[in-house]
C-alpha cells in the first residue's frame, strides 16, 4: 500500500509508544512529524516539533506549516488526583485538535490508552469489587468511575462529530519497548533493577501478586502497537472502533520472571506469600546505579530517569490474572504476532548496546 501522500502527528514521539510509531510509520514511507515538549533527533527522518500541549498560541504557531493526514495521540501527563487527571489530559487532546480543525486536513485521529479502562484509574486500580471479567474486551461498559481516558474518548468523539474524521482507540497492556525517561516503563524498570541485583549480588525477588505470579498473563511489545496503529487508520472495516492490542502469546510470570534472572546471569527468588513492592526495593538504589553507571560508563546516571517502579508495582500487584481478547483486531484482519520472552531480551540488548545498562 502506497502512503507517501499521507502525513503523520505523532504526539508525544518521544515515548514508548510514539518513537516506535514513529519509525514504523517512517518505513511505511509516510511524512511523520513528532510532537513533543522535548523533540528527540534520534530517529532519521522524524520531522521534531516542540510545543505545549496546554498552550494553544503554542501549538497554533508550531502546526502552522503542519497539515497532518492522520493524528497519533500517545502521550498523558501524569497528576496528583483522578479529577486533575482528567482536567489536564481532555485538555491535552481538544487543544490539539481544535488548532488542527481550521486546516480540514485530518482524516483519521487514533488514541492510546489503556488496561485502566477495564480496571479503572491509578486511585481505584483493580480493587476488589470492581474486577472485570477476564479476559477484558472492548465491549465491556465503562467503570462508574472518573478515568481520563474516558475523557479524552469523549474529546476524540466530539471532534470526529464537528470535523467528519474518522477515529481508534487502542488499548495496549503494559507496554514493553525502548525509551528514557517515560513514565511507564516495565521492561527497563526490570533491566535496571536485575543490573543492580547483579552488580550488588541480590537476588531478583518477586515484588508483585499471587494472582499474577501464577495466572495467566499478556503484554504488548510497543512494535506490535505500532502495526495495530498504522493498521486501523489505514483500514476501512477498523474506522471508529476501539480494539485491544497485545503480543498474541500468554505467559505465567513463575516461568518468565527466571528466564529473565538467567538472561542477566543472577539468581531470582519465586514469589514467598508476600507482596514486596519494587518501589520500596529500588528508594535506597539511587547512588548505588549512580556508582554503577559511573564504573561502566553508562549514559544516564539517574534511576529516576530509567526506572518506573510504581508503576511495574501496579502492574505486577493486580489482585487477578488479566488478558486481553483481541478477536475485534483479528476478525478484521489484523494478525501481527510478537513473541512476549523477545520482546524483553530484545529490549534488553538494546538498552546494553545504548548503554543504558552494564
Amino acid at each position: 500500500m502506497d502512503f507517501k501522500n499521507n502525513t503523520a502527528l505523532v504526539v508525544g514521539a518521544t515515548g514508548i509508544t510514539g518513537s516506535n510509531l514513529a519509525q514504523e510509520l517512517i518505513t511505511q514511507g509516510w511524512t511523520v512529524y513528532g510532537l513533543s515538549r522535548n523533540p528527540n533527533h534520534n530517529i532519521p527522518q522524524l520531522r521534531s516539533v516542540k510545543a505545549d500541549l496546554l498552550d494553544t498560541e503554542s501549538l497554533s504557531t508550531a502546526l502552522k506549516e503542519t497539515s497532518p493526514t492522520h493524528v497519533y495521540f500517545t502521550t498523558w501527563m501524569r497528576n496528583d488526583t483522578e479529577e486533575e487527571n482528567i482536567r489536564i489530559n481532555s485538555a491535552l487532546v481538544r487543544n490539539l485538535l481544535d488548532v488542527l480543525a481550521p486546516k480540514q486536513s485530518v482524516k483519521h485521529v487514533a488514541l492510546v490508552t489503556g488496561l485502566k479502562h477495564y480496571l479503572g484509574p491509578f486511585e481505584a486500580y483493580a480493587k476488589e469489587g470492581r474486577l472485570p471479567e477476564t479476559p477484558v474486551r472492548e465491549e465491556h461498559p465503562r467503570l462508574p468511575l472518573p478515568n481520563f481516558y474516558y475523557a479524552q474518548e469523549d474529546e476524540i468523539y466530539k471532534a470526529s462529530a464537528r470535523d467528519g474524521f474518522t477515529w481508534s482507540i487502542h488499548r495496549p497492556h503494559t507496554v514493553i519497548g525502548y525509551a528514557v525517561g517515560n513514565l511507564m516503563n516495565m521492561g527497563t524498570t526490570l533491566a535496571v533493577y536485575a543490573s543492580i541485583c547483579k552488580e550488588t549480588g541480590r537476588k531478583f525477588i518477586w515484588p508483585g501478586s499471587p494472582e499474577q505470579w501464577n495466572g495467566v498473563s499478556d503484554v504488548t511489545d510497543a512494535r506490535i502497537l505500532a502495526k495495530q496503529l498504522v493498521w486501523a487508520s489505514t483500514t476501512e472495516s477498523a474506522k471508529n472502533k476501539a480494539f485491544n492490542i497485545a503480543n498474541g502469546d500468554v505467559f505465567r510470570w513463575k516461568w518468565l520472571w527466571k528466564r529473565l534472572a538467567d538472561w542477566f546471569g543472577i539468581e531470582s527468588e519465586d514469589f514467598d506469600g508476600t507482596v514486596r513492592p519494587l518501589e520500596n526495593e529500588l528508594n535506597n538504589d539511587k547512588e548505588v546505579w549512580k556508582t554503577i553507571a559511573e564504573k561502566y560508563n553508562l549514559q544516564e546516571t539517574s534511576l529516576d530517569r530509567l526506572a518506573s517502579a510504581w508503576h511495574t508495582d501496579l502492574d505486577l500487584g493486580r489482585p487477578l490474572e488479566v488478558m486481553c481478547d483481541m478477536s475485534e483486531s483479528r476478525k478484521l484482519g489484523f494478525s501481527d504476532y510478537q513473541n512476549t520472552e523477545e520482546s524483553f531480551t530484545g529490549l534488553f540488548e538494546k538498552l546494553r548496546a545504548e548503554r543504558l545498562i552494564p
